[in-house]
């Protein structure tokens, strides 16, 4: 879990995580001494998961676009701007997300439920073409 400000939200993202028995690894803002930069804080998060010591991630910043851009950097990850449930539903089935990314200034209190609520219901597809495209996209390079 990384956010480059310590916001309502951000503080509202570590609790509901508690809340559903997890225990996030923070990272920037809300990680005593670390870069609160959203580049840094994100990679950190896209770092946990891609190394093996976290199955998800949540990235966080002002719109979510520059924490998404950070962690879709790391080899292995797969994060998703979602504004909403059913992009976040849609982005563990069709995309099999790894990192979820999330606007600080556009996410309230009841979307995040119901974003989380989504995003950890979702499985990703056993669709053969659905799978092709995921890994494909592991394989994209410059």
């Amino acid at each position: 879990m990384a956010a480059d400000e310590r916001t309502g939200i951000a503080d509202a993202v570590v609790e509901e995580l508690r809340r559903r028995g997890h225990e996030p690894v923070v990272h920037g803002a809300l990680a005593e001494g670390e870069r609160d930069d959203w580049a840094w804080a994100s990679e950190a998060a896209a770092r946990d998961v891609a190394g093996g010591s976290a199955e998800q991630g949540i990235v966080c910043c002002w719109t979510g676009t520059g924490a998404s851009i950070a962690a879709n950097k790391v080899p292995g990850v797969r994060a998703a701007l979602c504004a909403d449930a059913e992009t976040a539903r849609g982005a563990r089935r069709w995309n099999d997300a790894n990192v979820l990314a999330l606007s600080l200034r556009s996410t309230s209190a009841a979307l995040l439920a119901e974003i989380l609520d989504a995003w950890f219901e979702g499985e990703p597809s056993p669709d053969d073409d659905d799978m092709a495209n995921v890994r494909h996209v592991d394989e994209i390079t410059g």
